[in-house]
């Protein structure tokens, strides 16, 4: 199998990358810096949204394309910031969609990264696929643009899904950063705690990925989410019982907002996301619960 990857160098991107590898299939990486990247027999980098990059000349017959790239949401929000969040996914987006237009043999299917944020944010409501409507805050509305931009794809004949991204649980991603006040003896819930955390493990990102892959019948929205999300408060007492570590310092609310700005929403606020899609269709979690997901990540 011959699978394009977009944000290929990214923390997703090289665990898909890798298990693809395992799968015996050959990962074309598109990157704009293919000269800090090395070919191997299964990993070939081209270069792509630079001035002269021709990546369709490079390309060949494709079974899948993967579209992770743009850039981080974490860091303090200006609106600078802001432009640069919607921007280049949409900048990327539509690259994709140039190639897959440039392509003379069209991929099967094209997976299209998203966002939990889609929904907005309740402590009262659970969301799946089924929830239409978007959120009315600024992450919903990234995500519900973005989605129809890879939305055209479809009228390429080319199936579509977008992967509706939880807060992805690993060795590298969010968590060092959030298990760093544990391991330190000053970890506790954040805000309230009440707000809920709808996580998944990495390993479980991926399958997804190459399940949506391998499944004709799935298309559009897929949360890739765990089917058991956590409360703040928890979340924060099972990654200290991990840890074996104490969680009884809280972090005000009013701390989180100065440092943070509006990128505060994302853990201050929350929202309870189903993988109701993956498991209609059958994909069996290896980590649903939180604590032994946990403990996998840091046992290693």
């Amino acid at each position: 199998m011959n699978v394009a990857i977009t944000g290929g160098t990214g923390f997703v991107g090289r665990n898909l990358t890798n298990q693809l590898i395992e799968r015996g299939s050959h990962v074309y990486v598109l990157t704009r810096h293919p000269e800090n990247h090395r070919n191997t027999d299964s990993v070939t980098y081209i270069g792509w949204l630079q001035e002269h990059s021709k990546p369709e000349a490079e390309l060949p017959a494709l079974d899948a394309f993967v579209n992770l790239a743009g850039d981080s949401i974490f860091g303090y929000w200006t609106e600078e910031k802001k432009q640069k969040i919607i921007n280049s996914r949409l900048q990327a987006t539509e690259e994709v969609l140039r190639l897959l237009r440039t392509l003379p043999d069209k991929p099967h299917v094209l997976i299209n990264g998203s966002a939990m944020g889609y929904y907005g944010t309740s402590t009262t409501q659970a969301f799946t696929e089924k929830t239409a409507e978007p959120g009315d805050d600024f992450l919903a509305s990234v995500a519900a643009e973005w989605e129809a931009k890879a939305a055209e794809a479809e009228t390429l004949g080319v199936r579509t899904v977008v992967a509706r991204f939880g807060l992805i649980l690993g060795r590298q991603g969010a968590l060092p950063l959030m298990s760093l006040p544990f391991k330190l003896m000053a970890g506790g819930k954040v805000g309230s705690g009440e707000q809920w955390v709808s996580w998944i493990h990495i390993d479980d990102v991926v399958e997804l990925i190459l399940y949506a892959i391998d499944t004709a019948e799935l298309s559009g929205p897929l949360n890739v989410t765990a089917p058991k999300p956590q409360r703040n408060k928890d979340f924060s007492k099972t990654l200290a019982k991990v840890l074996n570590r104490p969680c009884w310092l809280p972090v005000p609310e009013k701390l989180m907002k100065t440092a943070l700005g509006d990128m505060s929403e994302l853990v201050l606020k929350g929202q309870t996301v189903l993988p109701a899609a993956a498991q209609a269709h059958g994909y069996a979690f290896q980590y649903p619960y939180l604590e032994p997901a946990l403990r996998d990540i840091f046992s290693a």
